[in-house]
């Protein structure tokens, strides 16, 4: 089924409402099973997974890994992730495949390695792309969704959403194989 690609004029939280929208929309018209979520400190995540929690799609939320801001800083509040996970969505908490390590390194070393050039190359697509296929990877690599599956991925620039991709999923070992197969929305530019 070909769908029209939203356009947002500026990234941001406020398409967040619109991107929950174009999920809503594509699982009704389509045949997902997997949604992964991209959410910080849990804002989107909860509005996500309390408006889709009839929808028998295997919602994951991802944050950020521990330490990601600060040492010992969880970024989601565990209140959050408690209400998040009683409607049915699972949350994964683990380090982003294009940054840890080789951020230290490239820090330390003032070198560009190659999931940094793999960063910057999807971010040629926006934030949100970019961070669409790390969680898709992220939720793959857990076992919280299948690989080789069409999965509906969401993230944002900043905060909350404004990109809706469908990806066939992959693990992070197999990057290559991981296929971005449309765009649902995004911010233009």
């Amino acid at each position: 089924m070909e769908r029209k690609v939203m356009y947002f004029e500026k990234p941001g939280k406020d398409n967040t409402e619109a991107c929950l929208q174009v999920v809503r929309n594509t699982i009704k018209d389509g045949n997902y099973k997997h949604l992964v979520i991209a959410s910080t400190e849990g804002d989107t995540g909860l509005m996500f997974s309390a408006a889709l929690k009839a929808s028998g799609i295997n919602m994951v939320i991802v944050t950020h890994s521990a330490g990601f801001k600060a040492a010992n800083v969880h970024e989601m509040p565990t209140a959050t992730r408690e209400k998040i996970e009683s409607t049915g969505a699972g949350v994964y908490t683990g380090t982003l495949i294009t940054h840890s390590l080789e951020t230290a390194f490239a820090s330390k070393f003032n070198g560009l390695y190659p999931a940094l050039i793999v960063a910057h190359a999807l971010r040629r697509f926006g934030e949100g792309s970019k961070v669409c296929c790390e969680i898709v990877m992220m939720a793959v690599d857990a076992g919280l969704i299948p690989e080789g599956e069409e999965v509906l991925a969401v993230a944002g620039t900043g905060r909350g959403a404004d990109t809706v991709l469908t990806i066939r999923s992959a693990a992070s070992k197999r990057f290559l194989e991981l296929k971005v197969l449309e765009v649902l929305a995004k911010p233009k530019g």
